[in-house]
């Protein structure tokens, strides 16, 4: 017992425990920070981009997580506040006032929430009308078609030795005439497909090899033969659904040459983990000749894209035009 009669002996132990775990803290943030690149740290977590298209989406990630942190710091200090500043006295026992409502501090609670989930619904919507705007005509048109457990990419192109023609071809029936209207004519076409035992020949990564030109346009036209999957370049920033009876498409400018890792990010079945694929950015040049390189392995033409729409989605195309 103290002089005074309060007994403080839990208090030290209980700063102790704290100034341990402050410590402890400290050493392990700082053990985990000798192999981090702080020169990545503004990214927060973020690859580094390799589209035009991907500093918009880097920009709307870095402001979510700045507006989450500014709340953040309000709320937290306004606990750390109260617990401090209003803390019963130890020598005081009798119940302090009770306030039955705030109008002003309810008013705040409720408006300012208001106007941060608008704030940052605004922003969202208008970089996802921007990202998923293909007003622009493609250069390169890729059709990813997903199945379990793979990948086959159809290059829509027109190829030496490829006849044929993709806004006919019965094989590509399940991607709907608003897609094929920008196909390029007389794009016979080569494929290529993979399976989860597929490697990378430069790398050793595991899944197919998607090969885009650097500095071109490239649109991807996503369709499924199963169930769900969700088409993922990780540096690219940008991931879309693959989905069974329904076509989704985006593009993108690669800017960085390089091989890139991508994935599935749908839970889509039991080897969900080995829907993995790469992406192997080079010149255009180089990119014509893999092309042609696709034409000697024999792999010309398409591979079905799918299961056929569904008769929802094309009245609701039907009415949109």
């Amino acid at each position: 017992m103290s002089p005074n009669g309060s007994d403080r002996s839990p208090r030290r132990p209980m700063r102790r425990k704290l100034l341990q775990a402050l410590t402890a803290g400290l050493v392990l943030a700082t053990a985990t920070g000798c192999s981090y690149n702080w020169e990545d740290f503004p990214r927060l977590g973020m690859p580094t981009p390799t589209t035009e298209e991907a500093p918009r989406i880097l920009s709307l990630w870095q402001g979510s997580w700045a507006a989450a942190l500014a709340v953040g710091v309000l709320v937290w200090g306004l606990i750390l506040w109260s617990a401090f500043f209003h803390r019963r006295s130890r020598t005081k026992v009798e119940v302090p006032p009770q306030t039955r409502y705030n109008m002003p501090i309810e008013a705040l609670y409720t408006v300012v929430p208001l106007v941060i989930v608008s704030v940052l619904f605004y922003f969202t919507a208008r970089d996802e009308s921007e990202l998923l705007s293909l007003k622009k005509k493609p250069d390169v048109t890729v059709n990813v078609v997903g199945f379990q457990w793979s990948w086959c990419f159809n290059y829509i192109e027109p190829v030496a030795g490829s006849t044929g023609d993709a806004k006919k071809s019965p094989d590509l029936d399940a991607i709907p005439d608003r897609f094929k209207k920008d196909f390029p004519a007389g794009a016979g076409g080569v494929y290529d497909c993979g399976t989860p035992g597929t490697r990378n020949p430069q790398t050793n990564n595991p899944g197919p090899t998607l090969w885009l030109p650097k500095g071109k346009t490239v649109r991807f036209v996503l369709t499924s033969r199963d169930v769900i999957h969700s088409f993922w370049v990780v540096p690219f920033l940008m991931k879309q659904d693959v989905i069974p009876g329904h076509t989704n498409a985006f593009q993108v400018t690669p800017n960085k040459e390089g091989t890139f890792l991508g994935k599935c990010a749908e839970l889509c079945g039991v080897d969900h983990s080995r829907m993995l694929f790469n992406v192997k950015v080079v010149s255009p040049e180089r990119y014509e000749q893999h092309l042609k390189d696709l034409v000697d392995k024999q792999q010309t033409g398409y591979v079905p894209a799918g299961i056929a729409q569904t008769s929802h989605e094309k009245n609701r195309e039907t009415n949109n035009l």
